[in-house]
């Protein structure tokens, strides 16, 4: 996870995203998101989860972007975490492409997060680590559990997969445009 913007001086100032995860609760069985990225640094949205009749906001700022030297600093809002029936979560994150300093293609980001289901306050974090150039895995912890993804990205568009709770398959699809 860098923190620099995909969309930064690209034409696609929209992206929609649908993941689908059996087995699950209702309201995380089938998540639609619709992002307007109006700014390279601002990214604001709507998540819908049809089967729970759910609605929630979704907003990032980034609030630094990411350097040779210094990480990224977002600032952002989207549902709570995956196990949760309802809620709404609110984070701050540091990421930081660390390649050139330990030889690796990894990213690991770092945070904390405030739910509204559970109204606590949860360190979260998590390790992209980019495969080929169109295939990256990430690991990622909500505060709770660990969902280890696998995606891969080309052009506009991305696939994965994930595994929700370490047990429970799920795939997830994007398209900017």
């Amino acid at each position: 996870m860098s923190g620099s913007s995909e969309q930064a001086g690209s034409l696609w100032n929209f992206t929609f995203g649908v993941r689908i995860i059996p087995d699950i609760l209702d309201r995380a069985k089938w998540r639609n998101t619709l992002m307007w990225h109006p700014h390279p640094r601002i990214t604001v949205g709507v998540e819908y989860n049809p089967l729970a009749d759910d609605v929630h906001p979704l907003a990032n700022l980034m609030v630094l972007q990411e350097t040779s030297d210094r990480p990224a600093v977002m600032l952002g809002t989207s549902s709570d975490r995956i196990g949760t029936p309802d809620g709404q979560a609110y984070f701050l994150t540091v990421a930081k492409d660390i390649e050139r300093w330990v030889g690796l293609p990894v990213a690991p980001y770092a945070g904390v997060s405030y739910g509204t289901y559970d109204d606590e306050l949860t360190a979260v974090g998590g390790l992209n680590v980019r495969l080929n150039k169109n295939l990256s895995a990430m690991a990622i912890f909500d505060g709770h559990e660990i969902h280890p993804t696998l995606s891969w990205a080309q052009d506009n568009w991305s696939i994965g997969l994930i595994l929700a709770f370490g047990e429970k398959l799920g795939m997830n699809a994007t398209w900017r445009f």
